[in-house]
């Protein structure tokens, strides 16, 4: 061979043995961790000056702070199967048609299909060890309550121990409850209906206008009085069998204790990072801070923002104990870390007293249940030594859902041909090979509504924001529903509009001050380019079964563990 042939194959062998050195260089680990309720404005590094969270602001100042990171849907329930899954809830049947777009029970009978491909499932078929640590809320049973057919142990997790459904109130005794508020709203009514037609058939009796049987009466009050009792019954027992903790698929807490929780969520999630063998993921799920609020003895009363910076500076304790296990096992520099929250801070959470137990949006309007930014624009960090820059900020559009199709690729793993994934590969923008999000338009759902419509053009500092409806805040000119305590997405609830209502959040993030065709001359093109989007986007959604229909969402005895 001579050298005119040879001398360009040997300048070329530095790039080949570095391209079969990273094609051969090990899976990195995977930490994800998600807070539940947490707003924007809550970390340091987001802004706040006055809540301690100094290991989540190690994040951020290790590896990359996304500012424009979004949720599609507001709610726990929908929010976590697009994150699992990379896909928009609705692809799932996981977005309700009804009021009702969470599970609340652990013997309801929807659920997260097992025909879903969640991280867990492409990461363990990858050779992952796989684990997750705290909240599920993706349903548990179906048909009885032994088969656990959305079990995490059904969409890829080898390692389970946590609560299976959400923090609720009547788990913590005197937090107040969220089945008494049921109770008088939807079994009152039926037995005042009950005790209004004895009344009348007793009157009519009397005044000898009708003859009722004295078997009536008694049937009457019978029944009226086996429905109080049962009903009671379940009401004031039912909380201990729903607030459950669970190891795999065995009860080991009825109720749990809320005392130590978040340290042996901790303990658990340092555990295995210290005895699992990489490559492996980790789904650190907290209950911080979804009320009710509580904290250990070494965090209560020791934050500035009463029982909520309590809760939310020991679970930033928690990601350290985390991040401390990484650094115990040399593993920082071969593990990406990722911290985000389901969605925006629950801006109805006011005690009686007038004590915020909701966090802060920071300057975003809206919040949890709302497609206004401060119910979809969560914290997004990631760190990964070495891989990608510290420090770096992106400023542009990206999703909870792009943490599937990332994590995939960077594991190896392909990503199903058989559906839609609309999440998209982080990598070339965190690592600032590209300097444009890999979304042009994202959609915002509230349950099963499309709510609203994002577009950013390719060749323009401009982020369109376009809404079909927006909620009617309650009392008028607040932030929030107080009424409803969480905004509702249809009926009376909501004001439609046509024209869709039009921002740029390029230069009104807060989405003060919609447009007008007078104020902004592009107002018919923009608004024509994102309904055209919206109606290609309704067309790629498939019918599936509604997992959050009222027969998958009330209580079945028979389901329960």
């Amino acid at each position: 061979m001579s050298w005119s042939v040879r001398l360009p194959l040997l300048l070329l062998l530095p790039a080949l043995c570095g391209a079969r050195g990273r094609a051969d260089a090990p899976k990195p680990n995977f930490v994800f961790i998600m807070a539940d309720d947490l707003g924007i404005g809550d970390p340091g590094c987001y802004g706040n000056r006055t809540l301690r969270t100094p290991n989540i602001d190690r994040l951020a100042r290790e590896g990359v702070k996304l500012t424009q990171h979004l949720v599609p849907s507001a709610l726990c329930t929908p929010s976590r199967a697009a994150f699992m899954t990379g896909r928009y809830p609705v692809r799932s049947g996981m977005a309700s048609r009804s009021q009702i777009g969470v599970y609340l029970f652990t013997a309801s009978s929807g659920g997260l299909p097992q025909s879903e491909v969640t991280f867990a499932k492409l990461l363990r078929d990858q050779g992952y060890s796989t684990a997750l640590v705290g909240k599920w809320h993706l349903g548990l049973n179906c048909h009885n309550r032994s088969d656990f057919c959305h079990h995490p142990a059904r969409h890829g997790f080898e390692r389970f121990f946590g609560v299976s459904t959400t923090n609720l109130r009547d788990c913590r005794r005197g937090a107040g409850s969220v089945f008494a508020r049921a109770f008088r709203g939807l079994v009152l009514l039926p037995l005042q209906a009950l005790g209004a037609a004895a009344a009348t058939l007793g009157a009519l009796r009397a005044l000898g206008l009708a003859r009722v049987p004295p078997g009536a009466f008694l049937a009457l009050a019978g029944a009226a009085a086996a429905l109080l009792g049962g009903l009671a019954a379940f009401v004031l027992g039912f909380p201990p069998r729903n607030c459950l903790l669970m190891r795999g698929f065995d009860v080991v807490q009825r109720p749990f204790a809320y005392e130590n929780l978040t340290q042996r969520l901790a303990d658990e999630a340092a555990d295995f990072i210290l005895r699992s063998r990489p490559p492996f993921l980790l789904f650190l799920s907290f209950l911080h801070v979804h009320t009710a609020l509580f904290a250990s003895g070494d965090f209560a009363g020791r934050s500035r923002h009463g029982a909520y910076g309590d809760a939310a500076e020991e679970m930033d304790w928690a990601v350290g104990r985390v991040l401390a296990a990484l650094d115990a096992r040399g593993l920082a520099g071969s593990s990406l870390v990722y911290f985000t929250s389901d969605h925006g801070a629950h801006v109805e959470e006011v005690t009686a007293r007038g004590e915020r137990h909701g966090g802060s949006n920071g300057a975003f309007r809206g919040g949890k249940a709302t497609a206004f930014e401060g119910g979809v624009r969560v914290p997004g960090l990631l760190r990964w030594p070495g891989r990608l820059p510290a420090g770096r900020e992106v400023h542009e559009p990206t999703s909870t859902m792009d943490l599937l199709p990332t994590a995939a690729a960077l594991a190896g793993a392909p990503l199903p041909r058989d559906r839609i994934i609309d999440g998209r590969d982080l990598m070339p923008l965190l690592g600032g090979r590209s300097p444009h999000s890999p979304h042009e338009f994202l959609f915002h759902y509230c349950n099963s509504y499309l709510n609203a419509v994002r577009w950013h053009p390719r060749n323009s500092s401009a982020v369109w924001k376009a809404f079909f409806f927006t909620p009617n805040f309650h009392p008028a000119g607040s932030d929030g529903c107080f009424d409803t305590h969480v905004c509702l997405c249809h009926g009376r609830h909501v004001t439609r509009h046509d024209p869709p209502l039009l921002f740029d959040l390029s230069r009104d993030p807060g989405e003060r001050r919609p447009l007008t065709p007078d104020a902004e001359p592009r107002f018919h093109r923009v608004l024509g380019a994102m309904r055209a989007a919206a109606r290609a986007h309704a067309r790629s959604v498939e019918p599936v079964p509604n997992q959050l229909s009222l027969g998958h969402v009330v209580w079945k005895p028979w389901l329960q563990v």
